[in-house]
Formats: structure tokens, C-alpha cells, sequence
């Protein structure tokens, strides 16, 4: 089976869940023998295939394409991705044709837009990951970005794609919410490389080590988080990974900012000596940082958003509501004052878990056979 995989860049070149998810997806579907045809953003700084194994590299096709830039004005990502979905489509009309088109986000947007025309093409399935933009919103301002400018066309793709991926968790319901009926779903976690996960799980830490990783956006609870660290009268570790401007940080001996950290290696350290992280997203899909914290044998506190409750429960963390400081204050009390041996049992708990549910092994083979099983019953 030959898979075209539509993305708008490829970890760790392009930095992001969505292009993580894109790296490692093409990565294990070559490995499991699939051939793939990988449409993704050109950058003359790397080799295209930088990451994947000479075996692997077998089984991919690169086809780099470059992604438009239209400036700041608003909308411009917009207007970029359809842009970037009509260059993807000239490139595959020129290229053999796969057996099934596997999209990210906007990526299939023309070739859903000339099928609708007449012209020919295998079936297409969609992957928006999280949809946050019909999720709550942590502000007015985000909230009507979401409305006015990508609900129309995220609508458009998802009713004109032939199946829709999704996380499980709170977004299918929200798929089926937008118009896309149930037998048009496929349900499919993200999955985590076996070299994150940890055959020994450190000892619980006094005081507790506690872990953020991601940008500063208002999305990500980073507001909430700094409201609750400045109260906290318990004594703690904490670790900011990602980039955080001077204004935002915290002048507290207690709290170290690492700034932007790309390699993977570097980041594990700092998780497999840690206890908890901590991921107060107002909205999400289904966050690489919980699924690399649980592999590193890390307890998790997370918002109940997108397919966090896949990955997290009473097991393994906390589940709490999006955007309530109250809750994350008693959540933290109640972390810095558990036991050693509570904490140590959602840190077992955690990497047991992923290594039952989540490996990117078996993960491309669900995808697979997925894709075979729709593409056998519809084409």
C-alpha cells in the first residue's frame, strides 16, 4: 500500500505536535513496510530526511514543497495554507497515484476543492488533531479569531474528506458534533518512540520537581500557572521548558527557565529526574508533552480537554477543569503534600501505561490496517 502524507513540516525541523505526530508517523509506516509519498515544507538548512534511518528512507519518497508567505496581515495563515494545499496538489497531479492521501490540517484543501470538480483522486482523510478552534477559548479575542477565521474552512475539509481521524477522548464527540457522521471517524492515539520510555523510574524528589513545557501562549494555561506558582507556599522544583519572554518570568529561586529546548535527549534528562508535569492547556488534541512525561515515568496533571483523558486519570494524575486557578492550587497543594509512595505509584503507573497503549509500533499498524480495512469497504 502506498500512503501520501500531507503535512505542513516534519519534527524537528518544523517544531510542533502536529509536525512531531507527522515524523513519527511516516517514520514507523515506512518501517512497518509501507511505502509513503511525504509532502512536506522544504528548508535548504537540513537534509529532507534528516531522522529517518537508511531503511526507512527506503520506503519514503520526499517531496518537499515550499510553504508561501503572504506577511502579518490578518488571516495570512489562512491564506498561506490554501496556498500551500494548491502547490501540494500540482505536485501530486504530476506524481503516481497512492492508494490513500493521509492530510494534516489544511494540507488536502485543493484536492478535496477539485474532486468536488470532477477530477479523480484516491480517498482522502483528514487529521486536524486537537480542533481547538471549536473548543473553549481562554479569551474574546482568540475566541472570535477562532469563529471568524478558521471554523469555515476546518468545516469545509472535515465534511468534504472521505474519513476523519481523530484522538478519541472529547474530540470525536466534537466531530460528530460538526456534521461528520460516525462511520467516517477513525479513532487512532498519538504513540511515542520506544527510546523515550524508561525501564527505571526515579525516586519521588523532596521538594517535588514539577515540569512545563511549551510556548507562551495564552492557549497553553501559562496565566493560570504563574498565578498558582506565585501562591504556592509549599516548597517546590520548577522547570519552564520553552521559550518565556523576561516580562513573564517569575523572580523565584524555586523556578529555572531553560528557555527553547530542541534536542530530545536534553529534554528526557530533565523528565526522567522530574515527578510531575504539569499541562494546563485551555484547549488541546492530544499533547506530545503528556505522552513523553508518562514514558519518562512522570505523574501528569493536565486540563480535561481534546483526548487528554486518553492518556490521563486517576491512575497515573489529575484531571482538572480548563482555566480554573482554584483547582490547579488545590491539585499543587496536593502534589507537594502527598506521600512518596502515592506519587511513586502514579509515576509506575504512567510508564506501564504507555508502554501497554502508546508505542509508535503498534500505533502504525492500527493505522494500517485502519486504512486498508476503509479504503477495502468504500473503494
Amino acid at each position: 500500500m502506498k500512503i501520501a502524507l500531507l503535512t505542513d513540516g516534519i519534527y524537528p525541523h518544523v517544531i510542533g505536535g502536529m509536525q512531531k505526530h507527522s515524523f513519527y508517523l511516516a517514520k514507523f509506516l515506512a518501517a512497518a513496510g509501507m511505502k509513503i509519498d511525504l509532502y512536506h515544507i522544504v528548508n535548504d538548512k537540513y537534509d529532507e530526511l534528516d531522522g529517518f534511518s537508511e531503511e526507512e528512507k527506503k520506503n519514503i519518497r520526499s517531496v518537499p514543497v515550499v510553504f508561501p508567505d503572504f506577511g502579518k496581515m490578518p488571516g495570512h495563515y489562512i491564506r498561506e495554507s490554501y496556498e500551500f494545499s494548491i502547490r501540494i496538489y500540482k505536485k501530486m497531479k504530476e506524481a503516481s497515484r497512492p492508494d490513500f492521501i493521509y492530510a494534516k490540517g489544511f494540507t488536502a484543501w485543493e484536492i478535496l476543492n477539485r474532486r468536488s470538480k470532477g477530477e479523480q483522486f484516491p480517498l482522502v482523510g483528514v487529521n486536524f488533531h486537537g480542533y481547538e478552534m471549536f473548543q473553549r477559548q481562554p479569551s474574546l479575542r482568540s475566541s472570535l479569531e477562532s469563529r471568524l477565521l478558521l471554523r469555515h474552512p476546518v468545516l469545509y475539509n472535515v465534511k468534504n474528506a472521505d474519513v476523519v481521524f481523530s484522538y478519541g477522548g472529547k474530540i470525536t464527540p466534537l466531530i460528530e458534533v460538526l456534521g461528520v457522521p460516525r462511520k467516517k471517524i477513525i479513532e487512532l492515539p498519538t504513540g511515542i518512540s520506544p527510546e523515550w520510555t524508561t525501564d527505571k523510574v526515579s525516586e519521588v524528589h523532596d521538594p517535588r520537581k514539577i515540569v512545563f513545557i511549551g510556548r507562551n501562549e495564552r492557549r497553553k494555561g501559562v496565566e493560570e500557572l504563574n498565578d498558582v506558582l506565585k501562591n504556592l507556599k509549599e516548597d517546590f522544583e520548577f522547570h519552564f521548558i520553552g521559550p518565556v519572554p523576561e516580562s513573564k518570568k517569575i523572580r523565584n529561586k524555586k523556578i529555572k527557565y531553560h528557555g527553547e529546548m530542541r534536542e530530545a535527549g536534553e529534554i528526557k534528562k530533565i523528565l526522567v529526574d522530574s515527578d510531575v508535569l504539569v499541562c494546563p492547556s485551555h484547549s488541546e488534541g492530544m499533547p506530545n508533552v503528556v505522552m513523553e512525561a508518562l514514558a519518562c515515568g512522570m505523574a501528569v496533571i493536565a486540563t480535561d480537554t481534546g483526548a487528554t483523558s486518553v492518556m490521563v486519570d486517576d491512575s497515573v494524575g489529575w484531571l482538572i477543569p480548563p482555566g480554573d486557578r482554584d483547582f490547579l492550587q488545590k491539585v499543587f497543594s496536593e502534589v507537594l503534600n502527598c506521600t512518596r509512595e502515592e506519587l511513586m505509584q502514579k509515576k509506575i503507573k504512567a510508564k506501564q501505561k504507555v508502554k501497554q497503549n502508546f508505542l509508535w509500533n503498534d500505533i502504525a499498524m492500527k493505522t494500517v490496517h485502519s486504512i486498508q480495512k476503509f479504503c477495502d469497504e468504500n473503494n
